[in-house]
């Protein structure tokens, strides 16, 4: 009766939990053996958030022609993959082949079922094509952060090495030589026009989250960032933007060309973080220090808690309140940390923007899980 009482009064991720723990992990025990706190982590994950729903049908098979393979099992095999760290398809591959206990975990119950090698590689691109590793995450957040309040919300990237060649750029056209004298009106306009044309900050606040999103690039090149010892580190590959919450838990997720500043990719950040959640406090360093980008924190209800630039002066201290709310921005750090330590983010093996970003997408999606039940400990 306590029992009952205590299940009543539980919020759903609570009780999504306490399930797990009293009814489903003894019963899996039973069946396949001792599960490992990485076994656990993986069924967590999978119950949390059903994957099997997010397959598209066009991706299912139709009726005429040789069955295709189940592209669930092998959606979950990637996302045991991210949990596991595997740094390779082959190494998934072979531990599927080896371990029975897995092998059951992702719906397989005997080796000759598992997929070859290249099976494995064409449903990664068909999953990259559809945009998977997006949704998956967007919907985690949505459906377990809904109707609650993200206290302070942490922007940061982090530098993604490639393994492909640097995309090659246009060359700008050579400006038109101006007539002398005073120009007239309309020449004045088209020109001021054209400067702001490259401002993509000043206009980032008028466009939608989709329009900003489609402009910022995404090609593999060079990028460089300085570390906390002043020194520049430079690397080709892309860039992994994220915003975190309170308990270390990833709400939005965007990846572009590693040779994109920091700032540029603030606002489409507070976009997608604003349509899931509802924060209070935005917290950036000072690669972050912008006016447009502090404004438009405000029109979205929340504070900015930004680092100051020096710029050739020195930076204006924090309220001590307001030093001790920053400190929370330490939540997107070790994030960033723990993805590319545990979570895939260092061994990158896939090319293009798209493989990339769904590689780098599981794994935020199973760091994510993890942090949600963390919270609950």
């Amino acid at each position: 009766m306590v029992v009952l009482l205590h299940r009543r009064n539980m919020k759903p991720l609570q009780q999504f939990y306490f399930n797990m723990q009293m009814f489903l992990f003894p019963a899996m025990e039973e069946e396949i053996g001792k599960l490992t706190a990485k076994m656990r982590e993986f069924v967590m994950l999978v119950e949390l958030l059903k994957p099997g729903r997010f397959i598209p049908d066009a991706l299912l098979g139709g009726v005429l022609g040789r069955p295709r393979r189940s592209r669930e099992r092998l959606l979950r095999a990637f996302l045991l993959k991210a949990v596991y760290n595997f740094p390779t398809t082959d190494m998934l591959v072979e531990n599927l082949r080896t371990s029975p206990r897995l092998r059951r975990l992702c719906g397989w119950d005997f080796a000759c079922e598992i997929p070859s090698r290249a099976t494995f590689c064409r449903a990664f691109g068909e999953f990259a094509a559809a945009g998977l590793g997006e949704r998956l995450h967007e919907a985690m957040v949505a459906e377990n952060y809904k109707d609650k309040i993200v206290g302070h919300a942490s922007h940061d990237s982090t530098e993604i090495d490639g393994r492909e060649r640097a995309c090659r750029r246009k060359a700008p056209k050579s400006p038109a030589k101006r007539k002398r004298g005073r120009p007239r009106k309309a020449e004045k306009t088209s020109s001021a026009v054209a400067d702001n044309k490259g401002k993509r900050v000043e206009l980032q606040p008028q466009r939608t989250l989709a329009e900003n999103l489609a402009d910022l690039p995404r090609g593999c090149d060079w990028g460089g960032k300085r570390d906390s010892k002043g020194k520049t580190n430079y690397w080709l590959g892309y860039k992994l933007h994220l915003t975190v919450a309170d308990g270390g838990v990833p709400v939005a997720a965007v990846m572009t060309s590693a040779s994109l500043h920091d700032s540029q990719a603030a606002i489409p950040l507070m976009q997608m973080a604003a349509e899931r959640v509802t924060g209070l406090y935005d917290l950036a360093d000072a690669a972050y220090d912008c006016k447009e980008i502090r404004e438009f924190s405000e029109s979205l209800g929340h504070v900015p808690l930004i680092d100051r630039n020096a710029r050739g002066g020195e930076a204006g201290p924090f309220a001590p309140a307001e030093k001790i709310r920053y400190r929370e921005r330490s939540a997107v750090e070790r994030c960033n940390s723990e993805l590319k330590d545990n979570y895939g983010a260092r061994n990158v093996r896939v090319r293009g923007h798209l493989k990339v970003f769904l590689h780098l997408m599981l794994g935020v999606v199973a760091l994510t899980s993890k942090a949600l039940f963390n919270m609950l400990c």
